[in-house]
């Protein structure tokens, strides 16, 4: 996994602060892979929650990492109780890893 300790726990941290729900993050795609370089932040917020607005929760994920993590390329999916199955959720589960 290409993510340092600190930048996984600033994750968590501003997902725990954001969502202020239970979440499961999966961090998927190519930083999973310690073979390659470069590429992406690609994370899977998940909760057994319902939210009042999952686009602006997305949208508030978004600014948040970005203002803690840095400028970095990062890509966003969001998954609460009312949330749909979709192939990137279960493609996230599947080859991700649990942060």
């Amino acid at each position: 996994m290409r993510l340092t300790s600190n930048q996984v726990q600033t994750i968590k941290t501003v997902v725990d602060h954001v969502i202020g729900e239970p979440c499961q993050i999966w961090l998927f795609g190519s930083r999973v892979d310690d073979q390659r370089r470069g590429g992406d932040i690609d994370l899977m917020i998940e909760t057994q929650a319902t939210l009042p607005n999952r686009a602006e929760g997305i949208c508030q994920l978004y600014a948040a990492l970005i203002i803690a993590l840095g400028e970095q390329k990062l890509d966003l999916v969001l998954k609460d109780a009312k949330t749909n199955e979709a192939p990137i959720f279960e493609i996230a589960r599947r080859t991700g890893v649990l942060l």
